[in-house]
């Protein structure tokens, strides 16, 4: 089958959906398909192809679109990316099946225009809702006059899909909220690479280390953790260490800087290559969700430090995809954001007995392996497509719809 991707970030771009997107188009071109990108000609995120291969796939760059941040920058930018998009999608051959991602929002929009036109089949995959999540972080009032139109634009595309892929079942029940039929909604979750990511040695002495890695934004629940450094400041059992950057990171450290707290560390983000190495410092993965956000957003932090086998504390709600998985595999602990005395607690019995961290984080890897693993990921999008085999290994997420 011929078919056409897009979204505004691919190879070698570091952006998660660029390395998501990459992951699956080779998995199609491995099995016969004939895969076209349209992306930007800009990158997100400093790009290190040393050793990467391009996916074997027809790649349209889009020039002049490169990503800025700001607001007025990045709604040039993204105008710019989709006027290059309606271009593009009608002078390739006609795709049997078009696949528009979230980046830039409403995307999906493109892909309606094509399916009208061209009479191709039309799949959106969510990575973000829109535009729930920008009502959920407080960029946008819920029942505002802007949100209402972006909304009825963002579900008149779903509606007129083929079919919508989402990341958990918190977030299909939010798309399903929305009025989009169930039938249209395909749960796939995503992944990492377990060649990449190893386990590494079970640590026994020191500080237990609560090992937080990525972006800690406007969708994280910043505060019970918080709460937690505060109670444990400077006592030496723990240390807690945030790697990546965003708002919440901002607020930890400032807290840390104002009460004398020196068991927290702060280093930048880890390159793809050097993350097995950058995850088996820990021994707990962190994984934080505030309510509000649950279904427009699904933490895919998960996976590598499953793949890396680590148990995960997930400070967020039960229903969300990380507490599902938790609730089911008992690879972790789910704690209910602002329940900082359960918090403490918990990490005061962990650091009694270190040998729990670790058993957690042994079936951790053995779930990741059944489940989680790249090879199963990809194939799970694919087979929503119609361009891939019924018998693809499915995730625990489906089981729970």
């Amino acid at each position: 089958m011929r078919i056409l991707v897009i979204n505004q970030f691919f190879w070698p771009d570091l952006a998660p959906t660029g390395q998501y997107l990459c992951d699956l188009t080779r998995h199609l071109a491995a099995n016969g398909h004939e895969v076209t990108v349209i992306c930007s000609g800009g990158a997100y995120a400093k790009a290190d192809a040393a050793g990467s291969e391009p996916p074997p796939v027809r790649i349209i760059r889009v020039p002049g679109t490169r990503f800025k941040r700001g607001a007025l920058s990045r709604l040039f930018s993204y105008s710019a990316f989709f006027a290059g998009v309606l271009w593009h999608q009608m002078r390739v051959p006609r795709p049997d099946i078009a696949l528009t991602m979230t980046t830039p929002p409403l995307l999906s929009v493109a892909g309606w225009i094509l399916k009208m036109l061209r009479g191709s089949r039309h799949f959106i995959w969510e990575m973000d809702l829109f535009p729930d999540v920008l009502v959920t972080v407080g960029a946008l009032p819920e029942n505002g006059t802007v949100t209402r139109i972006l909304g009825w634009i963002s579900d008149s595309a779903r509606r007129h899909s083929d079919g919508v892929i989402v990341l958990g079942p918190c977030m299909r029940a939010r798309v399903m909220a929305r009025g989009i039929p169930a039938d249209l909604v395909h749960v796939a979750e995503n992944w990492a690479d377990g060649h990449a990511i190893l386990p590494g040695p079970e640590r026994s002495t020191g500080p237990l280390h609560i090992f937080y890695s990525g972006n800690l934004g406007m969708a994280h629940d910043v505060d019970t953790i918080a709460g937690a450094i505060s109670h444990f400041r400077n006592d030496p059992r723990f240390q807690f260490t945030f790697a990546g950057s965003g708002v919440g990171r901002e607020q930890l450290e400032k807290q840390c800087t104002a009460e004398g707290i020196r068991n927290v560390g702060f280093p930048g983000y880890a390159d793809k290559g050097s993350m097995s190495a950058h995850l088996a410092q820990a021994d707990i993965g962190l994984v934080t969700e505030r309510p509000a956000c649950v279904g427009t957003v699904v933490p895919s932090k998960v996976y590598g430090l499953m793949a890396a086998g680590k148990p995960l504390l997930f400070i967020g709600p039960a229903e969300a995809t990380p507490g599902l998985i938790i609730g089911r595999s008992r690879c972790g602990w789910q704690i209910t954001p602002g329940d900082v005395p359960a918090l403490i607690a918990l990490l005061e019995d962990l650091a009694a007995r270190r040998e729990e961290a670790g058993r957690y984080g042994r079936r951790a890897r053995a779930v990741f392996e059944q489940h989680y693993d790249l090879p199963d990921g990809v194939a799970r999008v694919a087979t929503a497509l119609g361009a891939g085999t019924p018998e693809a290994a499915p995730g625990w997420a489906p089981e729970l719809c």
